[in-house]
């Protein structure tokens, strides 16, 4: 079965939210079009950073740090951000365009205040798992199609560890915007996923299958 992935497509990561993506609020209309498309995803599943007020990857919590700043933190490297995706706050919530109606499961990540997760599936030291693998085999899916916010981050470190879990992994180019704190970072991170054998796709290919 095949599942379509939407990432962390946030508030807090469109443009005007706190951790803003540029671009980022491109990708609603094209997730809108895959997840009308239920004879292409068997279902379709959202991941959604869910810190804690006080977690330890924004910047306010290190006195003297800005974000965009690397520091090591308990034992991973980190860079700080600014304060985003609370609990509960607006900042954490969907985007308001986006069609949610074909939406089987959520899968929350960075719950743990001393660790961030970019990827859906672990942390960012596997110390933790969310739920999101467990509940893909549980419905016997072996294809997935990542999309989302933000490419050089969640995108990345999502189909990454699908792929290393056995996931047959596509990314949806057109359905990913990125944060690129350096020139670099966007385009390395499709070289690293090409790397680890993910497949690149654009919206249009999909929907003319």
């Amino acid at each position: 079965m095949r599942a379509l992935l939407l990432i962390d497509i946030q508030n807090d990561f469109l443009p005007g939210g706190a951790l803003a993506v540029a671009r980022g609020d491109e990708v609603i209309a094209v997730a809108n079009r895959l997840t009308a498309r239920t004879d292409l995803f068997g279902l379709v599943a959202m991941t959604q950073d869910w810190h804690p007020a006080d977690h330890e990857s924004f910047a306010a919590q290190h006195p003297g740090r800005t974000s965009g700043e690397v520091i090591d933190l308990h034992g991973l490297p980190q860079v700080l951000w600014p304060v985003h995706c609370v609990q509960d706050s607006t900042g954490a919530d969907f985007a308001a365009g986006l069609d949610t109606s074909a939406v089987a499961h959520v899968a929350r990540k960075g719950t743990h205040k001393d660790v961030d997760s970019y990827s859906g599936f672990f942390d960012n030291g596997r110390r933790h798992a969310t739920d999101l693998e467990a509940f893909l085999r549980a419905r016997g899916v072996t294809e997935v199609f990542v999309m989302g916010l933000a490419t050089d981050y969640c995108v990345k470190w999502t189909a990454l560890d699908a792929a290393s879990l056995g996931f047959s992994t596509h990314v949806v180019v057109d359905g990913c915007r990125g944060v690129g704190l350096a020139p670099e970072d966007i385009p390395a991170a499709f070289d690293a996923m090409l790397g680890a054998g993910v497949r690149l796709v654009s919206s249009d290919e999909l929907l003319s299958a």
